[in-house]
């Protein structure tokens, strides 16, 4: 007869503090959040149950699809870039022989950098008449644009400056948002590369050895080694990079306004949307609660897409 074996608590008890913290600081409040959601609940007090109202408002709300709206333009151009320059800087970090460690840290600087402090410096090159952009498209003859003032379509703005019109909801992001994609992609890129890099070096030589012997280009082995080796490691990239980009907050409010979100909510994304209702003048934390709810829904939803679209490219 067999001996039934005793449970070892020591690693559940070594594990509690962790799981007490998750517990309390991530689970807990995701609970709440969709409990406030169903009431009339301000920052004084409990209000009444009002079951899906808030959700009803929130459909109906175009300042709600406007920030949306906002949002997904940044995940559009700031996920496909972000992957593709930080690839690009790791592949040529991963060729060269001297300096590895030093260009690493360089790339990196940016990841460990407060955003406040990043947000300040941008801020500063896109003054309208100070700023570093507008100095140097002076140099090349271009005329001085308003960076964080200008609320027209960045695709409107190019098009104008060739003489040809085009309908305005065709605009694209304002130019105000296009420099927080700039500002975004740039704080991410250094993340990005070192990850990017470590999936490089992880790739056997002997890949690389083996096709050359069999004449494949540099080209044909990108596509044939390495673009199918990082596989998981783009997927990871692509995860984070787009969980992280619905998230951007602090560039927004340090960088955009008076007003914050301006010019005319064109900078507005969910996050800072979902805060102004929760803590700005309406104090509206149920509604603040339908929007996070929202908010995680589409994550989770995007998320389990890509997780999807994983199995077929993953070696």
């Amino acid at each position: 007869m067999k001996k039934k074996q005793k449970l070892d608590i020591g690693p559940y008890i070594y594990i509690l503090p962790a799981l007490i913290i998750i517990l309390v600081f991530r689970l807990l409040p995701i609970v709440l959040s969709f409990i406030v959601s169903f009431f009339d609940w301000s920052i004084t007090g409990v209000g009444d149950f009002i079951g899906f109202e808030n959700y009803s408002r929130l459909f109906q709300d175009p300042e709600f699809w406007q920030s949306m709206l906002n949002t997904f333009y940044l995940v559009i151009f700031v996920v496909p870039i972000s992957l593709i320059s930080s690839l690009i800087f790791a592949t040529l970090l991963n060729n060269i022989k001297a300096l590895k460690s030093f260009f690493r840290s360089v790339y990196f600087i940016p990841t460990v950098t407060s955003m406040v402090a990043i947000s300040i410096v941008w801020k500063i090159i896109f003054n309208q008449q100070t700023g570093l952009m507008n100095f140097l498209l002076a140099k090349i003859g271009i005329e001085p644009l308003g960076w964080l003032a200008e609320s027209r379509g960045i695709f409107l703005l190019l098009f104008e400056s060739m003489g040809i019109n085009i309908p305005t909801h065709l605009g694209g992001p304002s130019l105000a948002l296009f420099s927080i994609i700039i500002v975004t992609i740039w704080k991410g890129l250094g993340y990005n590369t070192i990850i990017y890099l470590a999936g490089l070096q992880n790739i056997p030589a002997v890949y690389y050895e083996a096709a050359d012997i069999d004449g494949a280009g540099k080209i044909k082995q990108f596509f044939k080694i390495t673009w199918p080796l990082i596989s998981p490691t783009t997927y990871y990239v692509l995860m984070m990079t787009t969980i992280v980009t619905f998230q951007v907050f602090s560039q927004i409010y340090l960088m955009t306004g008076p007003p914050i979100g301006g010019p005319l909510g064109t900078t507005k994304v969910i996050v800072y949307f979902l805060f102004d209702k929760g803590f700005g003048e309406s104090n509206d934390l149920s509604y603040a609660s339908a929007i996070a709810l929202i908010l995680f829904v589409v994550i989770l939803s995007l998320t389990l897409l890509q997780k999807r679209l994983e199995k077929k490219v993953h070696y």
